[in-house]
């Protein structure tokens, strides 16, 4: 279908940053990679078709061709706890970004595509493979004390820095430095499965984790309720006591006060009415 492409894939003396050194009379250019392809025509001719068939295919054929270019900057990015799998689909996406955003007048496509690819790349790390999600801020703060710490401890006898000997190195305030030292133990965590300690027995952190008491929610809810149960009638507060505990039905509680059994519904409802709108104050 590229016969422009494929006609021209030997001669790349002429595209800039696609060469280790400048070609020499009588000796054959050297491409910086072997999945870097002459493409210059092909592009060409892609910006001068109008959206359809033919130029989808074009821009199809593009990617196919710079693919290889994609893998190999997504196997930078292995053993950083993705699958390499991912990183080949996050860089081919960065791929078809480049392709469509490249100018063919701005010179050669791969000194474009490398960067788009790669920032791709990062930010799927940045946005996708931290274990809590924190503002894109902070995670940027992270980077910054991560860096500074790494520097400030490569001098020989150097001991931990402190915040304040980061801020100073970074030119952040004390608090960034803080939020961005928080950051550093969002980025992975810790499964509430393992072990919590060697001599713990085998218990994990989720065996140490307290759980909350239902009774607590008793205790506020009798509270709310005091008041309001204090100031009904005597006879109201004697209804709702046999029938919430003492578990007395409501034709019992009509037979022992000498009323009906309707009248008793009517007493509990409207006594629950009033205790709950005096909780509510």
């Amino acid at each position: 279908m590229l016969t422009d492409v494929s006609a021209s894939r030997t001669d790349l003396a002429a595209r800039p940053g696609t060469s280790d050194v400048p070609a020499r009379p009588g000796s054959t250019a050297r491409r910086s990679h072997d999945d870097a392809p002459d493409t210059a025509a092909a592009f060409a001719r892609l910006a001068s078709l109008d959206e359809g068939p033919e130029r989808d295919a074009v821009r199809d054929e593009l990617v196919e061709l710079w693919l290889p270019m994609a893998h190999r900057i997504a196997g930078r990015f292995r053993d950083r706890g993705e699958s390499i799998e991912d990183l080949r689909q996050v860089a081919a996406l960065g791929l078809v970004k480049a392709v469509d955003g490249f100018d063919p007048e701005r010179g050669a496509f791969e000194s474009y595509a490398v960067p788009t690819i790669t920032g791709e790349v990062k930010r799927h790390f940045r946005d996708r493979t931290w274990a809590l999600r924190v503002p894109r801020r902070v995670q940027e703060l992270r980077n910054k004390v991560r860096i500074a710490r790494r520097e400030l401890t490569q001098k020989p006898g150097a001991a931990e820095p402190s915040v304040a000997e980061i801020a100073a190195h970074t030119g952040l305030g004390e608090e960034e430095v803080g939020e961005g030292m928080a950051a550093m133990e969002s980025y992975s965590t810790l499964s509430l499965d393992a072990e919590a300690s060697a001599g713990d027995e085998g218990y994990s952190f989720a065996d140490r984790i307290g759980a909350c008491d239902p009774s607590f929610d008793t205790v506020v809810d009798r509270e709310a309720a005091k008041r309001g149960l204090s100031r009904l009638p005597e006879r109201e507060r004697a209804i709702l006591y046999m029938r919430f505990f003492e578990d007395m039905t409501q034709n019992r509680i009509a037979d022992q006060l000498g009323i009906s059994q309707m009248h008793v519904s009517r007493l509990i409802s409207r006594s629950c009415a009033r205790v709950r709108a005096e909780a509510a104050r």
